[in-house]
């Protein structure tokens, strides 16, 4: 698969079971960084039509029911961001919001990231994560054609 009110969280970098591969970025059909890993899928898009970002985080584990959902980043510039604009269909839980400065900021300046709520948690490596980051906030900032 292809990676919140105060709360926006994106993640990348492919990791396929044992091996790295770069993040994944695209710009079309809409602003998409995507990020694979054993524990979650992560998808943070941008759409220009309706100027709103996007996170959806698919886990195995799955997404019980949960009154807040949170996004702790580790690393050299730790933040945690909180909110209980969330929406889950079980295993893909998902916030939308018209800003994600702060989970931009997470993803591309720290090491790892740990999505959670009162019942569930993953956690995923932000390792090569700067440079898609970058290219998804260009997308995201270019006048939309």
């Amino acid at each position: 698969m292809r990676y919140l009110s105060t709360m926006r969280f994106a993640l990348m970098i492919c990791l396929l079971p044992g091996v790295a591969h770069a993040g994944d970025f695209t710009p079309t059909p809409v602003c998409t960084l995507s990020h694979s890993e054993n524990a979650a899928d992560v998808r943070v898009t941008y759409d220009h039509s309706s100027r709103l970002y996007a996170i959806a985080i698919k886990s195995a584990g799955g997404w019980p029911a949960a009154s807040a959902f949170s996004i702790r980043f580790d690393g050299p510039a730790p933040n945690v961001i909180s909110t209980t604009r969330h929406q889950s269909d079980g295993q893909t839980l998902t916030v939308t919001d018209a800003g994600f400065g702060n989970v931009l900021n997470g993803l591309e300046f720290n090491t790892a990231a740990t999505a959670f709520t009162q019942t569930a948690a993953v956690r995923v490596s932000l390792d090569g994560a700067r440079a898609p980051v970058q290219a998804f906030r260009a997308c995201a900032t270019a006048p939309a054609a």
